[in-house]
């Protein structure tokens, strides 16, 4: 048994998921594992080709698709997103991070689309939820409803609108928001819905057949239940296979809207490895794009301010870049992230070694799970040799 099939053994039989998929691949060498069901009630086993509401891992895939269009010369990395996003043409800034919300000051630049890939907008989550200009974002980026039941991209961007920033554009890391943001700017700069985006530009040619922000009928037997943690610790349903994702939603989330398979997302990382070349050959990032993508671009006191999602690691276009070996796992350079349905993946561009895990029960907080660092774990060792 590898380290990695028995640590999935481990969580499944202590009841803190119903089951899981872990896949590690090193360069050819790929090992998949599955455990558990698809539900709680054990009413089929889980597999390879399970579907998960992956959440946030859903980010790196947005952040791709805005360098697609930086690529075609459609936008520009220092260009103001007021351009196509004019509901933040004029955004205001709370005068202090911890001042009431109509304390203001005029943000002193406009956002740019870099800004929105570095999570460096001025909107998003920081480590200290209780600040009036968080509360604030949370009535509107509200994650206990589901994408069915937020207003359509056009609306919220206009409540969003309505909220200060907690901080200048360009001065520090905040969780979340971004991501958003840039599903709406890729709609608008494309003229494309997207889902429907996506799905042309990097879902087909890369052959990822079951990612989507939709779960069809025909499919609906591979698709995992949804669970939260209850008080006493086990899992608590709150979406079936024919519930939120039956239809598309009508806030498609460019930061933790998608469907996927373990198996699909290595297809989108391996296309990362390969320097934004297509198994085809076809060429669908440049090798610049995807380096800034796995590229840190935060600052050391930037780092410092966001430990709460980072744990001191950086951040570079939708995923976050380690920069100290701080566990075994945080090797630097290693690219990827968490989503709060229970889902985590990565990459490691200097040795070519991909890491996906899945599960349908969702996190507490943004902290990683014990199941998800000791999947780390497992998947840092070498691969186990059986010799006989």
């Amino acid at each position: 048994m590898t380290p990695l099939h028995a640590t999935l053994h481990r969580h499944v039989d202590n009841g803190a998921v119903p089951g899981a998929v872990g896949l590690v691949a090193r360069g050819d060498d790929v090992e998949v594992v599955t455990v558990g069901d698809l539900d709680a009630g054990g009413s089929a086993p889980m597999t390879r080709e399970s579907i998960f509401r992956i959440a946030s891992i859903t980010k790196p895939i947005t952040a791709a698709a805005v360098l697609m269009l930086v690529d075609e010369g459609r936008i520009g990395l220092d260009d103001p997103v007021a351009e196509w996003l004019p509901e933040l043409a004029k955004p205001v800034v709370v005068r202090t991070p911890a001042s009431p919300v109509d304390d203001v000051v005029p943000a002193d630049r406009p956002v740019t689309v870099e800004d929105l890939l570095g999570f460096r907008t001025g909107w998003g989550l920081p480590d200290d939820f209780s600040l009036p200009a968080a509360q604030a974002l949370f009535a509107v980026q509200d994650h206990s409803r589901p994408f069915q039941d937020w207003p359509d991209p056009d609306t919220w961007l206009g409540l969003l609108a309505q909220v200060p920033m907690l901080h200048q554009p360009g001065e520090a890391w905040l969780y979340g928001t971004s991501s958003a943001l840039q599903g709406i700017l890729v709609a608008r700069v494309s003229g494309r819905t997207l889902p429907d985006f996506l799905a042309e530009r990097i879902f087909e040619p890369l052959g990822m057949r079951d990612t989507a922000f939709e779960v069809p009928a025909s499919k609906r037997h591979r698709f995992t239940s949804a669970y939260a943690p209850a008080e006493d610790g086990t899992p608590r349903l709150t979406d079936t296979p024919d519930g939120d994702y039956s239809r598309l939603p009508r806030f498609p989330s460019g930061g933790g809207g998608l469907v996927s398979t373990a198996d699909d997302w290595l297809a989108f990382a391996r296309l990362l490895l390969n320097a934004g070349a297509a198994p085809d050959g076809r060429r669908l990032l440049s090798v610049t794009s995807v380096s800034r993508m796995t590229t840190n671009h935060l600052t050391a006191a930037q780092r410092e301010s966001a430990t709460l999602f980072l744990e001191g690691q950086g951040w570079g276009y939708g995923g976050q870049v380690d920069v100290t070996p701080a566990d075994p796992w945080n090797v630097p350079g290693r690219y990827g992230w968490v989503g709060g349905t229970g889902t985590t993946a990565h990459l490691v561009p200097t040795t070519g070694t991909v890491t996906v895990l899945l599960t349908q029960v969702a996190m507490t907080n943004p902290t990683p799970t014990p199941l998800m660092r000791d999947f780390w774990q497992a998947t840092a060792q070498p691969p186990v040799t059986a010799f006989g």
